[in-house]
């Protein structure tokens, strides 16, 4: 039978194909931030760390968001999508497995340091001309 809210004795709140429902806060133990240093960008790629195997003391979610990275490099935002978890959730995951050193984040290049379009384009001109 499925639970009604307080207070509204009767009325269904999720159906039974809805499937178990857990709480964000269930998930990342009340955390909204990461716990590390380290800000998980939504563009920045995760990448397994070399040499580190999973601990045993891993959760589920954080075992299958390493074995999605293991499978292959994966943004944040892209790793939302596949575990299917909220994107908060994620980031929380991830500075965990950041944190105990199980994944590296490869961040993407500043604008500022990118170089200039216009320089590009007069190398390219100037070997044109060779």
């Amino acid at each position: 039978m499925n639970p009604s809210p307080p207070g509204d004795e009767g009325a269904l709140w999720y159906d039974d194909e809805a499937g178990p429902m857990v709480r964000a806060y269930t998930i990342t133990g009340g955390r909204t931030r990461p716990d590390s240093d380290s800000d998980v960008d939504l563009i920045a790629v995760m990448v397994p760390a070399v040499g580190t195997a999973p601990d045993d003391n891993l959760d589920e979610e954080h075992l299958a968001l390493l074995d999605l990275c293991r499978d292959a490099p994966l943004t944040v935002a892209e790793l939302a999508s596949e575990a299917d978890l909220a994107l908060g959730v994620v980031r929380v995951l991830l500075g965990d497995l950041l944190r105990d050193g199980h994944l590296r984040a490869i961040r993407p290049v500043p604008p500022a340091e990118l170089p200039d379009v216009g320089l590009l384009k007069d190398v390219i001109d100037g070997l044109r001309a060779l």
